[in-house]
């Protein structure tokens, strides 16, 4: 976790305690403000294999990532020339929902397609 100190920050321990007596360090209290990091992102991927029909690999696209038709059936020829393709970029648990939809999904209709995830 980061702290940053501000102006207000300054002014406390800048002012004299009430029980310094001058003789000692007036006492500081310090104010800060933590800064979040955002949620690390995970691109999700789908992997080219011998076996899995090109309409299926667009039907899944359109289904579970909300590509039109267009973009769908550019994006599975990239996976089928180069073998891998980014089809999105979610939140970790995001991410884990649609690499487990399109796995439930591909095995029930009997293909191997992959679907996997890493952190961008």
């Amino acid at each position: 976790m980061t702290f940053t100190i501000t102006e207000k920050t300054v002014r406390l321990a800048n002012r004299p305690s009430s029980t310094d007596d001058g003789e000692g360090d007036a006492d500081v209290v310090l104010q800060t403000k933590p800064k979040t990091k955002r949620p690390p992102l995970y691109k999700v991927l789908l992997l080219n294999d011998d076996y899995t029909p090109m309409e299926f690999v667009v039907h899944v696209l359109e289904r579970f990532f909300g590509m039109s038709h267009a973009q769908a059936f550019e994006i599975m020829l990239t996976v089928h020339k180069k073998g891998v393709a980014v089809v999105g970029v979610f939140s970790h648990e995001i991410a884990e929902t649609k690499v487990g939809q399109v796995m439930d999904f591909a095995r029930r209709h009997q293909h191997p397609l992959q679907c996997t995830m890493e952190k961008e």
